[in-house]
């Protein structure tokens, strides 16, 4: 889990007789434990992403009534109930398949590359405080957001139009607007995921690394559940 990882030492000094000699150690935590981060994330935030997808899709179309348009706005429960009367049942979950793409990637890489970036910062600065931790978070949450924007893109249209399919949808947007449009919002989406992401990890890992100093809890589910 998150914060496992001791904070990294380039060598350590083993004196034998006369001579100091240097110990290497890894810089960056083993592959496996990457690969574990990545697939669990990723699988956790896909099984949140498909129970919360109808909120989500309530969500898109709250933010674009009446675009380029005047007119009274619809709260939730009229979205709502306009989207099971005009639509069915089967619109609650418009995009679906992309916006499950994204939470795999997306919670795999945002997690996965935390432990990674602030080991490195470490190596760097001589120091994982809060400070690091946050800035380990911003990075992991932006740079995921970066490369998967796209598929965010997608998801959005799709929300928006009941006929569309995705692959015919990603070569409409390329073909018409320009690969360009593929990241429409990203900066936005970036500053609100390294917000997101810094907050949610840094406070995490802290946490935990006062209740395992303060408290008897040792590495298991009662601690991350307390934490």
């Amino acid at each position: 889990m998150i914060g496992d990882i001791s904070p990294p030492v380039t060598s350590i000094p083993v004196v034998e007789g006369n001579e100091e000699l240097r110990k290497p150690q890894n810089l960056i935590p083993p592959f496996s434990k990457v690969v574990s981060h990545f697939g669990i994330s990723g699988i956790s935030v896909a099984l949140a992403t498909g129970v919360t997808h109808p909120l989500d899709v309530v969500k898109v179309r709250l933010q674009m009534q009446h675009v380029g348009q005047r007119g009274p706005l619809i709260g939730m429960t009229g979205i709502f109930l306009q989207l099971m009367k005009n639509e069915g049942r089967r619109s609650l979950y418009l995009g679906l398949t992309p916006a499950l793409t994204r939470s795999v990637l997306y919670g795999g890489l945002r997690l996965g590359l935390y432990e990674p970036t602030k080991v490195s910062f470490d190596w760097a600065f001589g120091s994982t405080n809060v400070l690091v931790k946050i800035a380990s978070g911003a990075f992991a949450g932006a740079f995921s957001t970066a490369l998967t924007n796209p598929v965010e893109v997608v998801k959005v249209r799709l929300q928006m139009n009941p006929n569309a399919v995705p692959i015919a949808e990603v070569r409409e947007i390329v073909s018409k607007e320009g690969i360009g449009a593929l990241w429409k919002g990203v900066g936005p989406a970036m500053v609100r995921a390294a917000a997101l992401t810094a907050s949610q990890l840094a406070t995490y890992d802290e946490a935990k690394r006062i209740l395992v100093k303060r408290t008897s809890l040792e590495e298991g589910f009662h601690l991350h559940l307390c934490t």
